[in-house]
């Protein structure tokens, strides 16, 4: 069974940090890339990172270039999202999910087939 684990998140003010993690199981962690999203209620659920299994490509929203950084480390099976000068508009919660398209740009997240529960991101100014 696939399952992923999403932690992490929390309450921060504005400049702040936090790092989340996806932790998962039940499929070939190195077979594929993981994808980070967020999700606003009333809004489509946007792409926000990537890391490619080979760990030779990574994605990043243009909303989150140079404060986010992904990273995987294949012995945990867990990739993770550090998040750094954190604003009010990345309030959002935040989803992982194995990504067999390798990071490709464009894939909606309805093709995606397996997803974590989720957790919150709150920044506050």
């Amino acid at each position: 069974e696939v399952q992923l684990v999403e932690s992490g998140g929390g309450l921060v003010q504005a400049g702040g940090s936090l790092r989340l993690s996806c932790a998962t199981s039940g499929f070939t962690f190195d077979a594929y890339a993981i994808a980070w999203f967020r999700q606003v209620p009333g809004k489509v659920r946007e792409g926000v990172s990537c890391i490619s299994s080979s760990e030779d490509r990574t994605y990043y929203a243009d909303s989150v270039k140079g404060r986010f950084t992904i990273s995987s480390d294949n012995a945990k099976n867990t990739v993770y999202l550090q998040m750094n000068s954190l604003k009010p508009e990345d309030t959002a919660v935040y989803f992982c999910a194995p990504d067999p398209f390798q990071c490709r740009i464009g894939v909606r997240p309805q093709e995606y087939d397996y997803w974590g529960q989720g957790t919150q991101v709150t920044v506050s100014s």
